[in-house]
């Protein structure tokens, strides 16, 4: 296939500096068919325009913007042009250029309120931050993701809010009094929320059914026989560990059990803090535990096990999330599995759609759970008793 492009410095022995035609060839080599040589600057993306692109595809600047900026108004036959030209050459539009003449960017603000430490050592949140990537470019959109402990997040995200680089912002901040919700609702972006707060009925979430799927692990539980049934919780404050507590605590109400305040302990979601909350309640001696995290519960499990505990045959553990690790744990943990797939694709489509067509609408999602059932539960003990 044969290009011209226009370059500023011949090809060795060539004589000719204007234009000069090229070869395109699978492996992006470049030669003149004047001399046959190859030129010494092969083109550069980087440093192509839009002029260069029309003149290529044989059409107008204005043009091979608005194939550029999706305008469906121009023909299916210049659409294919302008674009074999733009893939060939891996041309990247400018996106600040892009932005200005389409009063949108394509990127989208991730905000995770934690720092750069804390981020890494939750599985959730990597898991989360791939799922949206993903979900982002399969909607030609890229995502600018900023890590903003709480005493950081007026200043960083005041400055980021007002600059006109992003088009709408996802905030996957689970407290129930973050300030940052308030400072979105003043920067007039749109946003959405990993998570609903209970005390906001006007922010659009995505959520999953916490509240059920704690209530179904803790009945599970019962089922199996277990009749003192601690959790070990997420902080008060955080929207995740209110839900779930809830249905823990409707769990015991349903059957027939009083809600023991000594059986309930706190431990942040990690596993320095599932560890030392299962240390706390051994000498209160549960029959079960519900951690309402994954990383928790296989922390419970090492603790139990190292104090002597055989898990499921004296303490049954359920945790809650289904990562990798869960699978992987011995025994095996059951757990509650929350779709964070379809929460990151969740929380860009509803986004991306409230950009492109927008309304005043307060959008809502809640995903269900799914109790996933292996060995550290007891339910294979049940069994071998029954038959």
């Amino acid at each position: 296939m044969k290009i011209i492009y226009t370059v500023y410095e011949s090809a060795p022995n060539c004589s000719f500096y204007n234009e000069i035609v090229f070869c395109l060839c699978p492996t992006r080599a470049y030669f003149c068919l004047i001399c046959e040589s190859a030129p010494k600057h092969t083109p550069n993306p980087m440093t192509l325009t839009l002029e260069d692109i029309a003149r290529l595809a044989g059409t107008s600047r204005s043009t091979v913007s608005r194939v550029i900026n999706g305008d469906v108004n121009v023909s299916v036959a210049t659409r294919q042009r302008v674009k074999k030209v733009i893939n060939e050459l891996n041309f990247q539009p400018n996106l600040a250029a892009r932005g200005l003449a389409s009063g949108q960017t394509h990127i989208l603000g991730l905000i995770v309120p934690m720092n750069v430490g804390s981020i890494f050592s939750d599985p959730f949140y990597p898991l989360l931050i791939q799922n949206i990537s993903t979900t982002c470019t399969q909607r030609d959109y890229s995502i600018m993701l900023w890590l903003a402990a709480p005493e950081f997040e007026r200043r960083t995200i005041h400055q980021v809010l007002y600059n006109g680089l992003i088009d709408g912002v996802i905030v996957s901040s689970m407290s129930l009094n973050d300030p940052i919700i308030q400072s979105l609702a003043e920067s007039n972006l749109p946003f959405v929320a990993v998570g609903r707060n209970p005390n906001d009925d006007k922010t659009c979430y995505v959520d999953v059914d916490n509240f059920n799927g704690a209530r179904a692990a803790v009945n599970h539980l019962y089922k199996l026989g277990r009749r003192r049934i601690a959790t070990i919780a997420g902080p008060r404050d955080v929207i995740v560990g209110v839900d779930r507590l809830r249905g823990y605590q409707a769990a015991l109400t349903e059957n027939g059990l009083d809600y023991d305040p000594d059986l309930v302990v706190e431990g942040n979601f990690s596993d320095e803090g599932g560890y030392a909350a299962m240390q706390s309640l051994m000498p209160r001696k549960p029959d079960a535990v519900f951690a309402t995290s994954d990383v928790m519960a296989v922390a419970a499990i090492r603790a139990l096990q190292e104090a002597g505990y055989r898990v499921p045959e004296d303490v049954a553990v359920i945790g809650f999330d289904d990562i990798s690790l869960a699978s992987r744990s011995i025994p095996a943990l059951t757990t509650v599995r929350q779709p964070i797939d379809m929460v990151g694709a969740g929380v860009v489509n509803m986004l991306i759609d409230m950009i492109e067509h927008p309304t005043s609408e307060t959008h809502t999602m809640v995903l269900p759970t799914e109790l996933i059932i292996r060995s550290s539960c007891g339910a294979e003990l049940v069994k071998e008793k029954s038959l």
